[in-house]
Parts: C-alpha cells; structure tokens; sequence
C-alpha cells in the first residue's frame, strides 16, 4: 500500500464532516478581509488536529505540523466570497445578502481542512512538515501580499514547495496541470485625462477630453495587433470611460477604466509602457491642459507553474488516480494572487485545477457544443460545484501533492 492510500484510508469516515463544514461555509460567505467567522472555524479544527496555529495579515491562518525530518510543504487555500446574489437553489445556499461563494473558496477551504486532517492521522506514513495556509482577499488581490508583509516567511518554517488548487467548471473527478503560465497576470488601471471644459456650442473654446479619450480607446487597439508579438497572449480591455455630466457642457477630464492580461511578464511590462506611451502622446498631440494621471489597482501577479514540481506532481496523481482523470490544463485568463508566497521565500510552486461539474451533465454539455451556456463557470450566482466527488477529490489532490514530497521512502 502506497502512503497515499494509507494516510486515505480513513477519508470515507471524515468526509461527514468535511461536508458539514463545507455546507456551513458556503451559508456564511465572507467578503474579502472580512473572513473572521472563516477564519475561527479553520483556526479550532486546526488546533484540535494538533496544528502549531498562527494568524498572518488579518484574517489569514496558518497550522503547521511537524512530523520529523524532511522536506517541508505549504499548501494553500483562499477564504474569502463574492459580491454575488445567490440563484443556485441549494438547501445550504447563502443567508447573507448580496454575498455568496461564487467562486468555490469555501470547497478549497474544506478540501485543505480534510488534507490536513488526514495528514495529521497519518503521521507514520510520512515525514517533514506540512503548512496549511488560509489566505484570505484573494478575490482582490490583497491577501497574499498582506500575509507576506505581516512578516509570513518569518512566521512559518521555509518550505521547499508550494501547492494550490482551484475548482473549475470541469468533470468532478478529473485534475488538470500544467507547466509554465496557468494562469494569467491581471492588472486594472485607472487613466485619468484633463482637457478644457467650454460651452457645447463653443467647442473652439475647450480642450475636448471625450475626444481625447475616444482617440486613446482606438489607439490602443493597436496594442495587441501590432506591438505583441504574433503567437504571444494579451488583452487590453477598455471597461469604461466617464466623462460630462449633460449634453451641451464639454467637460474638463475623462476616466478610462482598463484591465489588461498577460502571460509573460516582459509582455506585461511591454503593455504597460505602451498603454502609458499612448495615452501621454494623444494628451499632448490634443493639447491638454495637464499630463495624465495613472492609478494601477486590482494587480494580480502572473501564475507560472514550476515544471519540475509540476511534473513531480502529476506523476503522482497518475499513480493515484488513473491516467484518464488527469489532463493537461489550458492556460486560464483568470488571475490569482497565490503566487506571490512562494515567490517571497523563493520556492517552486505548482497549482491545478479540479473540476467540480457533474461528469454527465459536462459530458452531454460537451458533446452537445453547450457547455459554456449550460455548466456555469465560476463568479456566476449560479456555479454551484457538485458536493461528490468534488469534496472528496478535493481532499485527495491535497494529500497526494503532499506527500509526493513527504512520503518516506
């Protein structure tokens, strides 16, 4: 018997309560740096399973279990929920209003609950130690980077790997990996230009700013056609543009709301100079009044799985789970703030992604061509990840990652 099946031998047992608490999170959901009831429940389930427990950047918490000499794991799972009116119909559906786990956090928070449960249980199978790690304001972008600047690598051994996962709307039951990017470097920015408000009936007398900020949004179209290069991924997005109040005043300024993607940080470096250049050359060639204002929010660091700890990986749950359940994964647009603990002790890392669609609705949905329109992705009030076998794959993914590097030998 392999120590995966030893340290799972006893899931069948747990995952009564595993789903308890599953179900409790997704009636509570938190916002993001609001995840104090998440944060207690994770806190005593891991203090009674015989965690060292800590509390890092706010909401965040931190068990870590030593078991001897060897390798040290972090495992990682986010907390926190979505701004989202619930329309699953579920019994355990959301009692908070306007908020809800569209995201599968909840699921992720359970899964590493039940991992390092087992984990714990199963001691003799095993040596090293083992970080669960809560984070929470992943939905934001702020958790990580909270934990790390409350002192996080200071706080915990040093790990020699990092690990996470997500749900997605794929099969439950299947994991999908990946080397190099994952996922997808996210950042928003705020563009703010200042022309010379005037009557509308006196155009000559203003500096037009809807103008101006009509010749940036096609300007920067020109981003990704002609200065990315071909076979290279990016997206520069206009979400928005503000600008007046009524139809015969000519505003003073304009607001542009972009979002841009990447995956590669040089590319995302090479954006970012563009969108700035762009949209300082239009400002002076239309005459404003003042340079442009630049405010970058929302910023997700890239995703870039490490390939030998990928590969190591994913050996291990072909081994565990059968080659038919694990796939290759296609790069996400979606961004994620993960990276950014690994990165600050300067560890590989590796995240994958679950599916938590049932096997035959996504089945009919995909032969069907329909599985946009019927398997509702993550963020809609309707995604709603199948309890079984999401929970207990869940669990499993965790504790085979684990001890890929764990497991004595």
């Amino acid at each position: 018997m392999s120590s995966s099946d030893t340290v799972l031998a006893s899931l069948d047992s747990e995952l009564g309560w595993i789903r308890e608490t599953y179900t409790e999170l997704h009636r509570h959901p938190e916002l993001s740096l609001e995840e104090h009831r998440t944060s207690k429940t994770v806190e005593g389930k891991l203090a009674a399973f015989g965690y060292s427990v800590s509390r890092v950047g706010g909401a965040g918490v931190i068990g870590v279990l030593r078991n001897g000499d060897g390798p040290t794991v972090l495992a990682r799972a986010d907390m926190d929920a979505l701004p989202v009116t619930e329309a699953t119909g579920l019994p355990y559906a959301s009692t908070v209003s306007g908020v809800m786990h569209a995201c599968g956090h909840d699921l992720h928070v359970s899964a590493l609950l039940g991992a390092a449960k087992l984990m714990a249980d199963g001691r003799g199978a095993w040596s090293g130690t083992y970080i669960a790690l809560f984070q929470p304001a992943e939905e934001i972008g702020a958790g990580s980077q909270a934990m790390v600047d409350d002192g996080l690598v200071t706080k915990v051994p040093r790990p020699d790997v990092a690990l996470a996962q997500h749900v997605m709307p794929l099969p439950a039951g299947t994991v999908a990996t990946t080397e190099g990017p994952v996922l997808s470097a996210g950042d928003s920015l705020k563009i703010t230009v200042y022309g010379k408000g005037a009557h509308g009936s006196m155009p000559h007398m203003s500096v037009d700013p809807v103008v101006l900020a009509a010749s940036i949004v096609l300007r920067l179209q020109s981003i990704v056609a002609r200065e990315v290069k071909p076979g290279e991924f990016a997206v520069v997005t206009v979400g928005a543009l503000h600008a007046g109040t009524t139809s015969n005043i000519i505003p003073d300024r304009a607001t542009l709301l972009l979002n841009i993607r990447t995956y590669d940080n040089q590319v995302r470096a090479s954006v970012l100079a563009a969108i700035e250049r762009i949209v300082r050359g239009e400002c002076s060639a239309a005459g404003a009044s003042r340079e442009p204002d630049f405010e970058y929010y929302g910023q997700f660091p890239l995703t870039s799985n490490d390939a030998a700890v990928t590969a190591r990986v994913r050996t291990a749950f072909t081994a565990h789970f059968g080659p038919d359940a694990v796939h290759q994964a296609e790069r996400q647009t979606a961004s994620e703030d993960f990276s950014r603990i690994p990165e600050a002790f300067g560890v590989p890392y590796t995240f994958w992604l679950i599916g938590g669609a049932d096997p035959e609705a996504y089945r009919a949905a995909a032969a069907g061509g329909t599985v946009a329109q019927d398997i509702p992705a993550n963020h809609s009030p309707l995604f709603a990840p199948v309890m079984d076998p999401t929970l207990s794959f869940g669990v499993q993914t965790h504790v085979v990652a684990a001890l890929s590097y764990l497991a004595d030998r």
